[in-house]
């Protein structure tokens, strides 16, 4: 299923039926009134969030929505038939905007939970809500209200625990797929993944979270090179940042140290505060550097970065480093989530044995 996680759709709710103008004509009552009964209302469009559903496909395609209209009322005190909502509905996650306005109508980041986007219009009056002891015949009823119509921008950010970042070919989808059972496609030669990926990390029975895989960034993606910044949103709600750094690139002429200041200083034009979140450094693909050398590639690496922040020298491809990797994030999440703020100290010896 192809991942669409940005969409703009056009939603009208139905117009309220108009009032009926009646008089209460029976055999041996002379006197019967006025009877005209009240338009029903108009269908509202309501959106629901879906744990079941994890793009906005549905809508690539399929993009005007409108609601019936409600019925006119009718003699003998009879109202009219409202008419039927309609319910849309969207991945866990979704962020609902009025495109026009750009005022933010819904966040829909809990399975079940419900917005209206767009309101039916009430029904008309029918004229025996105009009778009076001066007007005890009237012909007077009203219309009915129109039902909202909107623009709407539907864009996903999907819920993940942990967020990926590094320029492409950093190892990433090697990475998720290292410790997860998602299976973003790697390959032995350049290329970048073009649509984020989501993986449940199953530490044991009883414990997990979800990875966030977003396609690589590049120098100047703030001005729009490569792929932007289109799928930072989906870090967003990601309480811990993963800095994946190829510490063996292909070409001799690239400069890591270049790369991982670029990458930190994209996240800090697009977003402070997801460049505020607490970011963890992996130092990846130490397989393909020499035993001898590691540790001082390492330690250089971080000197010239200037980190001081926790680091884990790890290879995706073999798995060294990751499983102490995993338990480490665990415990940061369960900490993070008993409210303790404590985080994992800065480490450049957790390179696997194994």
């Amino acid at each position: 299923m192809k991942f669409i996680d940005e969409v703009r759709i056009d939603v009208t709710a139905g117009n309220g039926g108009k009032g009926a103008v009646s008089f209460r004509r029976e055999k041996f009552i002379p006197m019967g009134g006025p009877d005209g009964g009240d338009g029903g209302r108009g269908g509202s469009i309501w959106m629901v969030a879906d744990r079941n559903i994890n793009t906005l496909v549905e809508y690539r395609y399929t993009r005007a929505f409108r609601a019936r209209n409600g019925e006119s009322g009718h003699g003998s005190d009879r109202y009219g038939r409202g008419a039927d909502d309609i319910v849309l509905r969207v991945p866990v996650g979704t962020v609902v905007r009025d495109d026009d306005t750009g005022e933010q109508l819904a966040d829909l980041a809990g399975d079940g939970q419900k917005a209206l986007v767009a309101k039916g219009g009430k029904g008309g009056l029918g004229n025996l809500h105009f009778k009076s002891s001066t007007n005890r015949a009237p012909r007077q009823s009203t219309p009915g209200e129109a039902g909202e119509s909107r623009r709407l921008h539907l864009e996903l950010k999907v819920l993940a625990d942990v967020g990926l970042l590094g320029m492409p070919n950093a190892g990433k989808s090697t990475f998720i797929r290292a410790i997860s059972a998602a299976k973003p496609k790697v390959a032995d030669y350049p290329f970048t993944t073009l649509h984020p990926n989501l993986g449940v990390v199953r530490v044991d029975a009883d414990r997990s979270f979800v990875v966030a895989d977003i396609p690589g960034l590049i120098e100047g993606a703030a001005e729009g090179a490569g792929l932007g910044h289109r799928f930072l949103r989906h870090l967003a709600r990601t309480r811990l940042l993963l800095h994946l750094v190829d510490l063996a690139p292909f070409s001799p002429e690239t400069d890591p140290v270049r790369e991982a200041r670029a990458i930190v200083e994209e996240l800090r034009k697009y977003d402070p505060e997801l460049h505020a979140k607490p970011r963890w450094l992996l130092l990846n693909k130490i397989d393909l550097i020499d035993e001898t050398e590691r540790a001082d590639r390492i330690a250089a690496f971080v000197s010239e970065f200037g980190w001081n922040g926790p680091v884990f020298a790890i290879s995706a491809m073999s798995g060294a480093g990751c499983q102490a990797l995993v338990f480490a994030i665990m415990e940061h999440l369960e900490r993070d989530r008993g409210g303790s703020g404590v985080d994992v100290e800065p480490n450049v010896d957790r390179e696997a044995s194994e």
